[in-house]
C-alpha cells in the first residue's frame, strides 16, 4: 500500500522508533551501575545482554506472526508497555532487578521485525530502500539523543554520581509513556487480517524455541523467494560483529578508557549524531544507485580494521573518535542495505513472518556473540574486538559468493 498524501503513519512509525531507541540508549551509560558491586561486572554485563537478545529468539517470530494476522498496531502497543513495564523493574538500582529488566524489555523488543514489516507495507517499491535506510539513521539518531538527554539531565541538574542511575532510569520510564500514546494514535499499516488461532500461536511458539526448526523454516522461504537465507546468514554474521554496540560501554567503563557516564553519553552523542548524517545522505542519494552486494563487501572488508582498531587504542581518546568515525562511514552503512535487499524478496502475505525469521536468527546471534564476548572479556578486555573483526569479515565472504544477488543497476 503506497504512502498516500499527508499520510501520518510513517512518521509516526519513525517516532516511535526514535523514542524505544532513545530508551535504550539512555540507560546504557548508567547499567554498568547495576552490576558494580558483583565480581566480574564485564561478564555480568555480557550476561545481561544475552538474556536481552536471545529472548528475542522465539518473542520476534511470534510478533511478526501476530502481526500477520492482527495487524502492526496492537503489537506497538504491546511493546511500549512492556517497555514501560521493564524500564519501571530498574528504579531500585539492583542488580538482581537488572536481569529481570533484561528478560522483559527482550520480550517486547521483538517488535523490531514488525517495525520493518510496516515500512514495507506503505513504501513504494522505489521509496523502500530509502525508507528502511531512514529507519537505521533514525535508530542512529536515538542512540544521540538518548545519551544527550541522559547527559543534559545529570549535568543541569548536577545529580551526585550515586543517584545518577536512578535518574535516568526515571527519564527513561518518562518517554516509554510517551511511546504508548504515539502507539495508539499510529493508524494500521497492515490490510490484509485474518487474524491467528491458539494452536497456531503455540506451534509457531513451538517453532520459535527450536533452532532447527528455524533454519527449516527458512529453508523454505528461500524456496519460495531465492535469496533469503543468504541474506539472512548475511545479517547473522552481521550481528556477530556488530554485538560490539553492546560490549563497548563495558569496555569503555571498564577497560584502559575507563569513561564515566557522562563522558560515555558524550562518546555516543557523538558516534549518533555523525552516523544519522552519514545514513540520511547515503541511503537518499546512493543506496538504490548502486550494487548493493558489491558496497556490503567493500563496507564489511573496510569494517575489519576498524573493529580490530578498537582493540588497539589503548588509553587514547583521539584514537577512539577516529575510529567511530571510520566506523560510521563503513561497516554502520550495512545494516540498511541488508534490509532493503530482503524486504524487496518479502510479500505482503509473509512479511510480518519473514523479518520475525530474520530477526530470530540475529537474536540467536546475538545471544551466541555475547557469551563471546563475555567469555573473552574475562580473559582480556581487548581479545572481544578480534572476534567482531573475524565476523564482520565473514559478511564480507558471504556477500561476495551471494549466487542470488541482482545484477548493477
Amino acid at each position: 500500500m503506497p504512502l498516500l498524501p499527508h499520510d501520518r503513519r510513517l512518521p509516526l512509525l519513525y517516532a516511535i522508533i526514535l523514542v524505544d531507541v532513545i530508551v535504550g540508549a539512555a540507560v546504557g551509560p548508567v547499567l554498568p551501575e547495576f552490576v558494580r558491586g558483583l565480581r566480574q561486572p564485564q561478564l555480568w554485563l555480557s550476561v545481561g545482554t544475552g538474556i536481552f537478545l536471545g529472548v528475542q529468539l522465539f518473542s520476534a517470530p511470534l510478533l511478526g506472526r501476530l502481526s500477520d494476522g492482527y495487524g502492526r498496531r496492537p503489537i506497538f502497543i504491546v511493546s511500549a508497555v512492556g517497555t514501560l513495564l521493564a524500564n519501571a523493574l530498574l528504579l531500585p538500582v539492583r542488580a538482581g532487578l537488572y536481569f529481570v529488566n533484561r528478560v522483559s524489555d527482550g520480550l517486547t523488543n521483538g517488535m523490531y521485525a514488525t517495525v520493518r514489516s510496516a515500512i514495507t507495507d506503505i513504501s513504494p517499491p522505489g521509496r523502500l530502500f530509502r525508507n528502511l535506510g531512514i529507519e537505521g539513521a533514525i535508530i542512529s539518531l536515538g542512540f544521540v539523543l538518548g545519551p544527550m538527554a541522559a547527559g543534559v539531565l545529570l549535568t543541569v541538574l548536577r545529580v551526585p554520581p550515586a543517584q545518577q542511575a536512578a535518574y535516568v532510569v526515571r527519564l527513561a520510564v518518562a518517554l516509554a509513556a510517551l511511546n504508548i500514546l504515539l502507539s495508539l494514535w499510529l493508524p494500521e499499516t497492515h490490510a490484509g487480517r485474518g487474524g491467528v488461532r491458539g494452536a497456531e500461536l503455540r506451534t509457531e511458539l513451538a517453532r520459535s524455541v527450536n533452532p532447527l526448526t528455524l533454519w527449516a523454516r527458512l529453508r523454505e522461504k528461500n524456496e519460495q523467494n531465492p535469496g533469503v537465507r543468504r541474506i539472512v546468514l548475511t545479517q547473522v554474521a552481521l550481528t556477530l560483529s556488530t554485538g560490539y554496540y553492546f560490549y563497548f560501554v563495558a569496555f569503555a567503563s571498564l577497560g584502559p578508557l575507563h569513561l564515566d557516564a557522562r563522558q560515555i553519553s558524550y562518546f555516543f552523542m557523538f558516534f549518533g549524531a555523525l552516523s544519522v548524517g552519514l545514513n540520511y545522505v547515503f541511503y537518499s542519494y546512493f543506496a538504490d544507485r548502486i550494487n548493493q552486494r558489491r558496497a556490503i563487501v567493500w563496507l564489511a572488508a573496510l569494517g575489519v580494521p576498524v573493529l580490530a582498531g578498537y582493540g588497539l587504542m589503548g588509553t587514547s581518546k583521539v584514537a577512539l573518535y577516529v575510529l567511530v568515525t571510520l566506523d560510521c562511514l563503513t561497516l554502520s552503512l550495512i545494516q540498511g542495505l541488508l534490509e532493503g535487499r530482503l524486504a524487496h524478496r518479502t510479500t505482503e502475505a509473509d512479511r510480518g513472518e519473514i523479518f520475525g525469521l530474520n530477526q530470530a536468527f540475529q537474536s540467536l546471534a546475538s545471544f551466541g556473540t555475547a557469551l563471546v564476548f563475555g567469555g573473552l572479556s574475562v580473559l582480556d578486555l581487548r581479545l572481544p574486538w578480534a572476534w567482531f573483526a573475524l565476523c564482520l569479515a565473514a559478511v564480507a565472504g558471504l556477500a561476495a559468493t551471494d549466487q542470488n544477488a541482482e545484477s548493477p543497476e
